[in-house]
This record gives C-alpha cells, sequence and structure tokens, in this order.
C-alpha cells in the first residue's frame, strides 16, 4: 500500500489532482439527462449550440487529454480557434475533396493485396482494415503511409484499440470515481499508462522529426502547417494556444478517432454483406453495371448508385459505432423541450435511439436498405439520420469518413464476396 501511494504521488501534481477533485465534486451531483429522440437532440445540439456544446469533466478523460485536442477539450474560445485552424489545414491537404481520392485508392491495392495473402483460408479482417484506414489520417497528418509489417505502427494500432477497450469495458472505469486508481502498478490500470506512454513517445518523436526537417516554404502534411502558426504566433502572442503540447493531443485525436470509427464502420458493412447476401449480390450488380469489374472506383460513381451508398447508409443506422455520441454539458442553465436544465448537466444523445425509432423508422430493428430509396431506386437524405452528430461538435472527419467508406466498399465488394464461416470471415 505504501509503495503504490508513493507512485501515485510522484504521478500527478498537487494542483492538478485538486483541480480533478474539484472536477469530480462537481459531477458527484450533476443530473444527467439522456436525449432519446430527434426532436430532443435537434433542439439541444441545434438550436441550443451554445448551451450544450461544452463536455463534462470525467476525470479519466482529464488525466489522459489535459482538457487539450479537439474531440474532448472544453468548448470555448481555444477550442474554436484549434478547431477552425484544424479543418481549414485538414481540407487544404486534401479532407473532403477529390484530390485526396488518388491517395484513398492506392491504400486500397495494400489491402486487398493483404487480403489476397491469406488465399482460402478464414481470416480476420480487423487489422487490414484498421491499418489502411489510419494510414489514409497518417498521409494528411504525417504526410506518409506505413507498411503493413511495420511492427512499431501496427504496435501502435494494437495498443490503440486495446486502450478503448480497457477504458470502456474494465475496472478503469472506476478512475472516474477514484482517480489515483488510475496509477495504480497492477492490472488494467498499468496496461492503460503504458498504452498512453507508448502511443506518446511514438507521436512525439514524429513531431520532433517534422520540427527537425521542417520546410517554411513547403509545408508537406497538418504537423508540418501547425509547427509554423506556433512559430508564427509566437512572434505576436506569448499566451496564444498554439504549441507543439497542444499539437500532441490534436494528431492523437485526428489518429485515434480517425481509425476507430471509420475501421469499425467498415468491417460492420462487411458483416451485413456476410449476413445478407441478397444484399451483397444487389451491391454487386450495381457496382459491375456501373463501373465494372476492373475499373477503379470514384467518388463520381456516387451518384450513379443510390443503392450502394443506401447500403451504407443503413449499416450506419443499425448500428452507430458511437451508440451514446460523446457526452455534452450544459455550459449555462437552460430550457429544453419545456424542461429546465441546469448549468453543469450532463448532456447524453443517445444517437442508437434515435435511429431505432419506432415512430421515425419503419420496422427500425430490420436491414433494409430500401428505406433511404424512393419509388424511382434515388437515394432519399433523412434528417433523423445522424451517425456523425450534429451541431457545433460534429465530427471533423465527417466527409473524409464518407469518402473512406465509399471508395473502400465498393473497391472491396467490386473484388470480393464476403461471407461469414464459424466465427471467421471468408472471400
Amino acid at each position: 500500500m505504501t509503495i503504490e501511494c508513493q507512485f501515485w504521488a510522484h504521478a500527478i501534481s498537487h494542483d492538478w489532482w485538486e483541480q480533478i477533485a474539484l472536477d469530480i465534486w462537481d459531477n458527484s451531483s450533476r443530473p444527467l439527462i439522456v436525449l432519446s429522440d430527434f426532436a430532443a437532440v435537434r433542439e439541444a445540439l441545434v438550436t441550443q449550440a451554445e448551451a450544450f456544446s461544452d463536455r463534462p469533466a470525467l476525470p479519466v478523460v482529464l488525466i489522459i487529454t489535459q482538457k487539450k485536442g479537439i474531440v474532448f477539450a472544453p468548448y470555448g474560445p481555444v477550442w474554436k480557434q484549434q478547431r477552425k485552424f484544424s479543418h481549414t489545414t485538414l481540407r487544404h491537404f486534401g479532407l473532403g475533396k477529390n484530390s485526396l481520392e488518388p491517395k484513398i485508392i492506392e491504400e486500397l491495392k495494400y489491402i486487398k493485396e493483404e487480403i489476397q495473402t491469406h488465399g482460402k483460408e478464414p481470416f480476420n479482417p480487423f487489422s487490414i482494415i484498421s491499418n489502411g484506414v489510419s494510414n489514409i489520417i497518417c498521409t494528411l497528418a504525417f504526410g506518409r503511409r506505413f507498411d503493413y509489417e511495420d511492427v512499431e505502427f501496427t504496435t501502435l494500432l494494437s495498443l490503440m484499440s486495446r486502450g478503448l477497450q480497457v477504458c470502456i469495458n474494465s475496472s478503469v472505469i472506476l478512475v472516474n470515481i477514484c482517480p489515483w486508481l488510475y496509477y495504480l502498478p497492477f492490472g488494467p490500470f498499468r496496461e492503460l499508462r503504458q498504452a498512453e506512454l507508448d502511443i506518446t513517445a511514438f507521436l512525439k518523436r514524429i513531431i520532433a522529426q517534422h520540427r527537425e526537417n521542417l520546410d517554411p516554404e513547403n509545408p508537406q502534411d497538418f504537423i508540418d502547417m501547425y509547427l509554423l502558426q506556433v512559430d508564427e504566433e509566437k512572434k505576436k502572442n506569448k499566451e496564444s494556444s498554439f504549441n507543439e503540447d497542444y499539437l500532441f493531443f490534436i494528431i492523437g485525436d485526428l489518429f485515434i478517432a480517425g481509425t476507430d470509427t471509420t475501421t469499425n464502420t467498415l468491417l460492420w458493412c462487411l458483416l451485413y454483406m456476410s449476413l445478407y447476401p441478397e444484399v451483397q449480390e444487389k451491391v454487386h450488380a450495381e457496382i459491375s453495371a456501373v463501373i465494372g469489374p476492373d475499373q477503379a472506383p470514384s467518388l463520381a460513381d456516387k451518384a450513379k448508385m443510390p443503392f450502394t451508398e443506401a447500403t451504407i447508409m443503413e449499416v450506419q443506422r443499425m448500428t452507430v459505432v458511437v451508440p451514446l455520441s460523446i457526452p455534452r454539458m450544459a455550459s449555462k442553465t437552460a430550457v429544453l423541450q419545456g424542461y429546465t436544465i441546469p448549468k453543469g448537466s450532463v448532456i447524453v444523445p443517445n444517437l442508437w435511439s434515435v435511429h431505432r425509432d419506432p415512430n421515425t423508422w419503419e420496422k427500425p430493428d430490420d436491414f433494409q436498405p430500401t428505406r433511404f430509396l424512393d419509388e424511382k431506386g434515388q437515394l432519399i437524405k433523412r434528417e433523423t439520420f445522424i451517425p456523425f452528430g450534429l451541431g457545433k461538435r460534429v465530427c471533423m472527419g465527417e466527409q473524409l469518413a464518407k469518402m473512406e467508406l465509399f471508395l473502400m466498399f465498393v473497391n472491396l465488394l467490386q473484388s470480393f464476396t464476403f461471407f461469414e464461416l464459424k466465427g471467421h470471415w471468408k472471400y
């Protein structure tokens, strides 16, 4: 017990512990409101966005993110400044633009090659898909991709996936009640800390390499652009939020959030194709009619492939990879749906419920891609379909995710037929 206490005492400063203790005290008496229909979610996240765009101070998140980055940072001037810069810079390097399409298509060649190495044997596609999706983010953020055999890269992705599992599905959740548990030298607590240390070392090493090789006249990626912004801000504003420490947390957000959600959505797509072979056959038919067997898919094909697009959307509706979104917090007292919501209340948008609402969706538990098509077979845009969230904190990578999902899904279905066999995958 003495050793454990000493370990914790040296691991965290008194001021930082005091802040966490205050946050726990605040959180312990806060109401928690779950929004389970579209009208309530839209009113909170869009109509009253200024009141419901903050984040609650969860201790495990505070310890890891230090209130920095894009995903979990508090809503305010610093967050707005950092998000605006990040979104503008990512768009400069192709986010949501056709200029990124060739890079995605190029990565698909490696994904297909990896799948083909399994021959006719069953396999788990998780690592292959995760590597490919992550490399798209790496191209934008780091200016490079990693070989699938790169030990450090594959280890990092494994640690990232495992770290997310440990945070959600283990006793680490108790850190939100007793933060000092995070520093226990055993079990999932130690495992999570080690994952954090390894990911930190990897990302900071890449940032250091970019700083060493930075060419102000020829920035190559997001990190280069951010470092140039840091240097520019130092000249005119010593109190600027732009610094290499904040860059680290933004890169972490991009790397982790940009890999996990898109990877899982694509895996769900392949799983649903294996479970509904009749739908997979229709997708194959549309791909054959519009693209053919040899030509690489393009975003320009999207408008001509409504059933394929509807299939992807139906998978997103059925699964919702972040079912409870990321919690919000009321930054001021407000009236929502006739109820007074006190300042500091935790708000949980239940996207799963929104996408399974029988008042909105006919037979919501059935997999029916045609629900997104009109009588002429053309795509219908439904406002109650919100897999990326709504409002000021809508997923920054939404356009990138849509590009990746369409191009990767079509490319894989163009080349393979997927089916499930005794808990494994085959094509």
